[in-house]
């Protein structure tokens, strides 16, 4: 039986060529939607001449694969860069753009937000961004069931750059603001279900867990090692993909690298991405040129090649929640070491597919990466399991997973 079409609008605060996991999520979600024949509007972020022009210069997936749809239409809603990181969007304020006006011409059946925390304005501190819940006035005025889904943690955002003592002082207002923000949809997804658990803690409304952020696992996996990029380079590899900015606690690899080298002297950093935080880390890692390679941003089968070719993934933030990079390394047959943060106990199974370590411990993370590299046995079961135990997010797995939810929202049977 033929499935009932669905006109369903994604309103999401990143897109290509804005660099991030949910960046990756929303045209993986948008391009599966569409080869599934539903009508597919996504209102993302426009790009301009304000940002940084390698960022317009990026090789993502975006717009120009999922353009020759014709069941697809997409609008750009007016941005200006993020106050504390040039390089990602913020919507222009609802005086200069109408997220109702836009919905009214597609006439949705659903709407779905994704990180819709940023859209109104959490990222920076509500100095910038839409100003409003984002598709809540279009919800009032028909009636059309609205979702958001949840992607980075806010909360611990939140604690990790105001620092603990002012998270003490605003804490007691966190419910509120919490059960107000996600009160205003009809339903709230979390991917992670110890996310899930801790923001229902914080009193949030109509919050459920649901496996809508994947990964693709017949383009990540261990085959790809054909495109290894140092094949003449016999060195433990020691690799982290991802954005350099604070929260992403880089400087703590830097801190434990010693305690790895020490032990294992053909121990090699590699760390893939760019940031903020670029010119601190690489004055960091200068007493340890021959060890470190600070890569920048890298696309494609090179890209694959890295995650395929390392020995170890590494991860020291403890802000993440259900993190893109951790499943591709999975996919691709690398076992990981993680700091312990909102996702880890759901990515990492210890002794197994990886271990996790203590939070903001250079030492103890050191010492996991260790245990690995100096058990081939060991290391080569766990590549094995970090294959096996993540095919459960597969994007295909996942996607039938929220298209169902879409259509038990709505009411229909297929």
């Amino acid at each position: 039986m033929s499935k009932q079409p669905l006109r369903i609008a994604i309103i999401t605060s990143l897109y290509a060529p804005f660099l991030s996991g949910v960046s990756t999520g929303v045209h993986q979600r948008v391009l599966w939607l569409l080869q599934q024949g539903h009508h597919v509007l996504l209102i993302h972020p426009e790009f301009n001449s304000k940002y940084p022009k390698k960022v317009g210069d990026r090789p993502m997936r975006g717009l120009n694969e999922v353009e020759s749809f014709t069941n697809f239409t997409s609008f750009a809603y007016p941005t200006e860069p993020l106050i504390f990181y040039k390089s990602l969007p913020q919507p222009l304020s609802y005086k200069y753009w109408s997220d109702t006006q836009v919905l009214k011409q597609f006439k949705p059946d659903i709407v779905v937000v994704e990180e819709a925390p940023q859209m109104r304005g959490f990222y920076s501190l509500f100095m910038q961004g839409y100003g409003r819940p984002i598709g809540v006035e279009y919800r009032k005025l028909t009636g059309t069931p609205t979702i958001s889904l949840f992607h980075t943690d806010i909360v611990a955002y939140i604690k990790y750059y105001l620092g603990n003592q002012i998270f003490k002082l605003i804490s007691p207002i966190l419910p509120l603001t919490i059960k107000e923000f996600t009160k205003v949809y009809d339903y709230n997804f979390f991917p992670s279900e110890e996310q899930l658990t801790r923001y229902q803690e914080l009193n949030s409304q109509r919050s459920e867990y649901l496996r809508y952020q994947g990964v693709d696992c017949q383009k990540f996996q261990p085959t790809n090692i054909t495109y290894n990029p140092i094949p003449d380079d016999g060195r433990k590899i020691l690799l982290f993909v991802g954005r350099i900015t604070k929260e992403k606690n880089v400087n703590q690899l830097i801190e434990s690298f010693p305690h790895i080298v020490a032990k294992i002297p053909d121990a090699h950093l590699v760390i893939i991405g760019s940031g903020p935080f670029d010119k601190e880390i690489r004055k960091l890692t200068q007493k340890y040129a021959s060890n470190i390679t600070i890569y920048g941003e890298c696309y494609g089968t090179e890209l694959l090649g890295w995650y395929a070719r390392a020995d170890v993934f590494i991860n020291p933030s403890v802000t993440e929640n259900l993190c893109t990079s951790n499943n591709e390394a999975l996919a691709s047959g690398t076992p990981l070491v993680l700091a312990k943060s909102p996702s880890a106990a759901e990515q990492v199974y210890p002794g197994i597919n990886g271990f996790i370590a203590e939070a903001n411990n250079p030492i103890d993370f050191a010492n996991k990466v260790i245990t690995i590299l100096e058990n081939p046995e060991l290391k080569a079961e766990m590549s094995r399991q970090a294959r096996q135990l993540v095919l459960k997010f597969d994007w295909s797995a996942c996607m039938q997973q929220f298209e169902a939810k879409l259509y038990e929202i709505l009411g229909i049977r297929n």
